[in-house]
């Protein structure tokens, strides 16, 4: 198996605020591979953008915090470079894909001013380089007429041409690891199935390592190798794409995969809804934090926070309820 382009160990990020200490990422833990696309899924609020904006130096300090762990980057730990090294790494070898690209991408500049800043900087372009190099990524990404829409501004775009900028913006350097943040958020279906066709194209092409970000499972399905489901801070559960939605074993990963509509069931009846809401993170609960939520809940899980059990094939959960004997025929249909 190829050497893990990243490694991220026991990460912990935690603000100050007036309520006491929140912890957004508790204990976080994974790799990625290189040409592998890694999904992490949860609720708002679950940690899941927090743990990649640390990666890249990006938590504001303060409140902000990283509390516990490193991230090596081809055994270089990024939690701990200055500020100087993190920005020959952001765009040059790990890039970004934020949420909003309307937000993103600054509405006084051209599309032309923002994508050659990236290369100039990064690859020593000329301006006249820098250009004909945006123009072909603008080419690459699907964006017609790119030598006069290069000069455009970005209100002058749909939300997915937006995108699309966003996407050439940050494959520009030809990266080793991109992070895309709900890259399809707001979206249509139709232009959500084209980015996500044109992702993994881009993928193919170049070797791109991918890290999406994404409370959609549908997206899950359809382009990640392996799945983290991140709830209050911490991985719940770990497994590849097809041990995952063939046979879930944490209870909040069942509610997630429950809450989606499927075709092979039958739709008069109403969709399952995981109970109340995710719980205050300045004031977790001393067990398990979806106990109270949790429909196969002991009372041992009250008082005890689970620790990871191997999944039979890969992976892990942390659930101390074997989900297969209390799960109904009926259930499982």
């Amino acid at each position: 198996m190829a050497e893990p382009l990243l490694q991220v160990e026991d990460l912990g990020v935690e603000f100050r605020t007036d309520e006491g200490i929140v912890r957004a990422v508790n204990g976080v833990s994974f790799d990625l591979a290189p040409g592998e696309t890694l999904g992490i899924v949860g609720e708002s609020g679950s940690g899941k953008s927090v743990t990649n904006l640390a990666l890249l130096g990006l938590i504001p300090q303060p409140p902000g915090r990283i509390s516990s762990g490193r991230a090596l980057y081809r055994g270089e730990d990024l939690l701990h470079a200055n500020l100087q090294r993190l920005s020959k790494i952001r765009g040059r070898h790990i890039a970004m894909i934020f949420q909003d690209p309307m937000t993103a991408l600054n509405p006084f500049l051209t599309v032309e001013e923002q994508l050659t800043e990236v290369t100039r900087l990064h690859l020593g372009h000329t301006r006249d380089e820098a250009i004909a190099h945006a123009i072909k990524m603008l080419e690459q990404v699907g964006i017609t007429g790119a030598e006069k829409r290069v000069f455009d501004y970005p209100h002058q775009f749909s939300g997915g041409m937006r995108q699309r900028v966003m996407i050439a913006m940050a494959l520009s350097c030809n990266p080793d690891i991109l992070i895309a943040d709900e890259p399809s958020t707001a979206l249509d279906v139709t232009i959500q199935a084209q980015i996500l066709d044109l992702m993994k194209q881009l993928q193919s092409e170049h070797g791109t390592a991918i890290i999406m970000i994404t409370h959609d499972l549908g997206v899950v399905a359809n382009i990640c190798h392996r799945v983290l489901v991140m709830y209050a801070g911490k991985i719940v559960e770990r497994a590849d794409i097809d041990s995952l939605f063939a046979n879930p074993r944490h209870p909040y990963t069942i509610g997630l995969l429950d809450s989606v509509p499927r075709w092979d069931t039958d739709l008069s009846k109403e969709l399952r809804v995981i109970p109340g809401q995710p719980p205050d993170l300045a004031k977790l609960p001393p067990g398990c934090s979806f106990y109270p939520r949790c429909a196969y809940r002991e009372d041992g899980c009250k008082l005890s926070v689970p620790p990871a059990f191997a999944r039979p094939g890969g992976g892990d959960f942390a659930c101390f309820v074997d989900v297969d004997s209390v799960i109904t025929a009926e259930e499982r249909t």
